[in-house]
């Protein structure tokens, strides 16, 4: 049970590989506080964790909206009694194109659902944590724009995460000595609504990766996993490759 009787959010969880994580996480003991806007996903994510003798609940709402990352951690104290670690998954893609032809809206949507979201979790969880004696957060980055992941079309994504692995690193230097780990891990391609259900897509993205196919989202998830639990307690500032190969493909 590698997060027995320990309390995580867990942000974008009404599918994919927040979806995945919340069984999981709940499988190894955690209570998991489960956030998303999708009310209805997440209340039947709920129920199959409770059947399954997990402890969750759930908030609806927008991780754009500052007060709802507080509403989340809220939630934690009142539910559990406190915050043991979080992982910060909500993200969007957006409209892909040339930057000379992208419109400001998509540019701003991506960067506030992807990097001012995170400062907004980070605000909220750091110092509940902190009133713990400490835990873990982890950020779901992405191998585009890190490494040799660049990628046509996706400027405003690549941007957006790219600035979490700065955000990530700086908060990581801050706050390790009160024992709060803070981590990214960056996903390859994975079977996700992200990703979309062309299979002739898919076998595409699935060519990029030396591993020569995508990921299943639990296997994101495991890696999440591992950063919240006591086996990662020297790893912080990390920026964790969970790529398939992805980072060596051009080496």
């Amino acid at each position: 049970m590698e997060l027995k009787d320990k309390t995580i959010i867990i942000s974008g969880a009404s599918s994919g590989i927040g979806a995945a994580a919340a069984l999981l996480f709940a499988s190894e003991g955690a209570n998991v506080v489960l956030g998303a806007r999708r009310e209805a996903q997440l209340n039947t994510l709920v129920g199959q964790i409770t059947q399954s003798g997990g402890r969750a609940v759930c908030l609806a709402g927008d991780v754009t909206d500052e007060t709802y990352s507080g509403d989340l951690v809220d939630l934690a104290k009142r539910q559990f009694g406190g915050l043991d670690g979080a992982f910060n998954n909500a993200g969007i893609m957006g409209e892909m194109g040339p930057i000379p032809e992208m419109e400001p809206g998509n540019w701003q949507s991506v960067l506030a659902t992807n990097l001012s979201s995170a400062f907004f979790a980070a605000k909220a969880q750091i110092p509940a944590i902190e009133e713990r004696g400490g835990g873990s957060i982890v950020f779901t980055g992405t191998f585009v724009g890190f490494s040799n992941g660049g990628m046509p079309g996706m400027g405003a994504y690549a941007a957006s995460k790219a600035g979490l692995i700065g955000l990530v690193q700086s908060l990581a230097s801050d706050h390790a000595a009160k024992g709060v780990r803070i981590n990214t891990i960056l996903p390859g391609g994975t079977k996700t609504d992200m990703a979309g259900d062309d299979p002739a897509a898919h076998d595409f993205i699935a060519s990029l990766h030396p591993l020569k196919r995508m990921a299943e989202p639990k296997e994101i998830a495991q890696s999440a996993l591992f950063l919240l639990s006591d086996r990662a307690s020297f790893v912080t500032g990390s920026p964790v490759a969970v790529d398939g190969g992805m980072a060596t493909r051009l080496l």
